[in-house]
C-alpha cells in the first residue's frame, strides 16, 4: 500500500523539527570558568506544527474513466512549523553552592527571593563573629 502524500509531507516536518531541536537547546552545555565554577546555560523551547491538504477532484469516476483510482485526484498540502527558544537563565556551580541566576528579572521580588540566602548567610557570620569577641573579652578584677 502507498503512502498518502500528507503522511510523507508530515514525516519530513518532523524530521525537520528534530534537527533543529535537540536537548542541547534546552539545557546548554557546561562552561568552565577560569575561577572554577561551572555554568550551564538553560533556556525554554516552544514550538508548534500544523499540516494539512486535501484531494481536490471528482470523488467518483467518470464514464471516461471506470478504472479510476484515489492516485488518479489530485493532491494539494502544505506544513508550517515555528520554534521560540527563550533564555530563562544560568545554572552557576561553585565549590558547594549552586545557583540559579535568571537571564531577565520580571519583577523586584524576583531580586528579594534571590537574596534572602546570601542575607541568611551574611546575618550568621555577622552573630558568630559577635559570640566570638564576647567569648575573647577578659573580665577586669579590682587589684
Amino acid at each position: 500500500m502507498e503512502k498518502h502524500p500528507i503522511e510523507n509531507l508530515m514525516t519530513t516536518t518532523m524530521e525537520s523539527l528534530r534537527d533543529m531541536v535537540d536537548v542541547n537547546t534546552v539545557i546548554g552545555e557546561a562552561i568552565s570558568t577560569p575561577d572554577g565554577a561551572t555554568v550551564i546555560p538553560i533556556s525554554r523551547v516552544s514550538f508548534g506544527f500544523v499540516a494539512g491538504g486535501g484531494e481536490y477532484g471528482q470523488s467518483q469516476p467518470t464514464q471516461q474513466s471506470p478504472n479510476s483510482t484515489d492516485a488518479d485526484i489530485p493532491f494539494a498540502g502544505g506544513a508550517g512549523a515555528g520554534v521560540t527558544v527563550q533564555p530563562m537563565g544560568f545554572l552557576v556551580s561553585s565549590g558547594e553552592q549552586v545557583r540559579l541566576v535568571p537571564a531577565q528579572y520580571c519583577q523586584s521580588i524576583d531580586r528579594l527571593i534571590e537574596l534572602i540566602p546570601q542575607a541568611m548567610a551574611e546575618l550568621r557570620r555577622c552573630r558568630r563573629e559577635k559570640n566570638e569577641r564576647a567569648a575573647v573579652t577578659i573580665p577586669v578584677t579590682d587589684m
